[in-house]
């Protein structure tokens, strides 16, 4: 697979560019969540092993593993059905766990579908509370829908919206943005070809939007974490950075996850330099954890 000079020109300050062209290509691990909703971590664990699957723990997440087996279909099995596990790439489990929700939250996913990380939070919230689940199309809400109801979740409304719309209050938010995924070339290799930078430039503008949005729709002392799987820092660092010059009271919260190994956040790119409050990000690159890459950050409304 061949990148393009200026896809590589574009990062190759920021990385171990080698070790990052080289992670982007090789075949990703599949990964699963158990769904506690409706089955212990132990007992799907026995299941699964009962078939021949071996499991490694996530170390940052303790209802995540990477899976092995000689079946491959995991969305075939019975287990997947019932609702007893989520397949979802491990790094994706990430932002829900920066959010920290709690049984009593209010909490607007703005950017839903197909319903990974709003089936995680309901999980940690044991179904308590209540989610605001949005997308912006009808196809994109039929498998938040049908995903929704293999896991049993019950505490989540469902929406219809441009995100930019939005209006409601809440203490909690997810914004995981629309992006790039350039930090996911490894799950669609056609993303490299695709690849521009008016493109970033583009979709910059519009998580802009959708972050001042989610701010503005956050209750006084509540928090709203911003998360992407692009490596590109005009999609990360320099969206961020835009809110926190433009409100003294956006204020980054510190990110701490056991065994997660991180990279530094990028404070320099082109003519731009950001706020070095933008080191309490987490920046992940493939090569990092031999996952996808990913971008996240915790805002504070104070």
């Amino acid at each position: 697979m061949e990148f393009k000079e200026r896809f590589i020109e574009a990062y190759k300050d920021i990385t171990d560019i080698d070790s990052f062209l080289e992670y982007s290509i090789k075949p990703l691990r599949k990964s699963i969540r158990v769904n506690t909703l409706k089955i212990s971590v132990k007992e799907l664990k026995s299941r699964l092993e009962g078939q021949n699957f071996s499991l490694d723990k996530i170390p940052w997440l303790k209802e995540g593993f990477w899976i092995k087996g000689e079946r491959t279909d995991l969305g075939n099995l019975e287990e997947h059905s019932l609702g007893y596990f989520y397949v979802q790439e491990a790094a994706s489990m990430i932002p829900p766990l920066a959010l920290q929700p709690k049984q009593s939250d209010i909490i607007l996913d703005m950017a839903a579908a197909p319903g990974s990380k709003t089936t995680q939070l309901a999980s940690m919230m044991n179904n308590q509370g209540i989610i605001v689940a949005n997308d912006i199309t009808h196809t994109r809400l039929k498998s938040l829908t049908i995903n929704l109801q293999r896991c049993g979740v019950r505490n989540t409304i469902i929406t219809l919206m441009k995100g930019h719309k939005f209006s409601l209050e809440a203490n909690k938010i997810l914004l995981d943005a629309p992006c790039s995924g350039t930090g996911a070339i490894r799950k669609s290799l056609k993303t490299i070809t695709i690849w521009n930078q008016d493109v970033i430039k583009r979709l910059a503008g519009a998580q802009r939007q959708l972050l001042q949005t989610g701010f503005n729709c956050l209750e006084q002392g509540g928090e709203i974490v911003y998360s992407t799987c692009s490596i590109a820092p005009e999609e990360n660092e320099s969206v961020v950075n835009s809110l926190l010059e433009k409100h003294d009271n956006a204020k980054l919260e510190p990110i701490h996850l056991e065994g997660l190994k991180t990279s530094p956040v990028v404070l320099e790119y082109g003519k731009e330099k950001y706020s070095e409050e933008l080191k309490k990000c987490i920046r992940i690159w493939p090569q990092d954890n031999d996952t996808e890459g990913f971008f996240i950050a915790r805002i504070k409304k104070e």
